[in-house]
């Protein structure tokens, strides 16, 4: 959804700033677009495409969703989006193959519920990428990876921060899109629709139901790394309200602008840090 654009702003810092000291990506559902983004050098395509597509109401619209179509039409978005403003596929290639990087994109399988760790190559980016950001019932298709039937990543692990520890990860830092100290807390009206549904992926219902705890858990993860492990956390003040379809201009701007002032601030902090070793 749009809070993603906070996240974008503290990339395109990054990208300005030539500061890329990572080894391993991992981002979900809007946020492994913005990573896309970042990786192929295109540092203001994010929100450019907000600006230009996002906002308009071929993508999100609420007559439409409640006829029965999409809230939120992915399908339409990739097809402009491809057409208009493309990611620079070769260059991600490149990217991560030249410097030994992996970057992961995180969907969340309907039949067990579980994270799928997607790695991507140039024929499968663009694919992955609708897939985690194919949030539940605001877009109504459904779409599969390698046969298997797949949804938004934010249904199994909204931040990954373990799966990074998992992976060998010492030095972690984490992009948020919610203030540090957001609680998340469940929602019996969304549980009632998602496992209405859903009612054919009890597993997934499952999933859904912990969404919260599971969220809160990655939080105190963060605040609490076990031994060895360094985590650091960009999240965006709590006066920054972007819901998941806010369509005003300002309010995306000056979230957008937060970040790239949040990302800029933390390359320097960074830049003192490895200066003082």
């Amino acid at each position: 959804g749009m809070r993603g654009i906070f996240a974008a702003g503290v990339l395109h810092a990054f990208g300005n700033a030539g500061f890329d000291p990572f080894d391993l990506y991992i981002g979900v559902s809007a946020g492994a677009c913005h990573l896309a983004s970042h990786l192929a050098g295109q540092n203001s395509r994010n929100f450019d495409i907000t600006l230009r597509y996002s906002l308009a109401p071929e993508f999100i619209n609420l007559r439409r969703f409640l006829t029965g179509g999409h809230l939120m039409d992915l399908d339409w978005m990739w097809e402009q989006t491809i057409t208009h403003y493309r990611l620079n596929l070769k260059h991600i290639d490149e990217k991560l193959r030249s410097q030994n990087k992996e970057y992961l994109i995180v969907a969340t399988s309907m039949e067990t519920g579980k994270a799928l760790y997607l790695q991507p190559d140039e024929n499968t980016l663009e694919h992955y990428l609708k897939v985690s950001s194919s949030l539940p019932i605001l877009y109504r298709n459904i779409l599969e990876v390698n046969g298997e039937k797949a949804t938004d990543g934010g249904m199994a692990n909204s931040i990954p921060v373990r799966e990074a520890a998992r992976r060998g990860a010492t030095d972690i830092t984490v992009i948020r899109s919610r203030p540090a100290d957001y609680v998340k807390k469940g929602s019996p009206v969304a549980l009632a629709v998602v496992s209405c549904y859903f009612r054919k992926y009890p597993r997934l219902v499952q999933k859904f139901k912990n969404r919260a705890d599971n969220y809160n858990s990655a939080v105190a993860f963060i605040k609490n790394p076990p031994p060895g492990v360094r985590i650091q956390q960009i999240a965006p003040p709590p006066r920054l309200d972007v819901g998941r379809t806010t369509k005003d201009e300002a309010t995306l701007r000056s979230a957008y602008e937060t970040g790239i002032d949040y990302g800029n601030r933390f390359v320097h902090s960074h830049a003192a840090f490895a200066g003082n070793k």
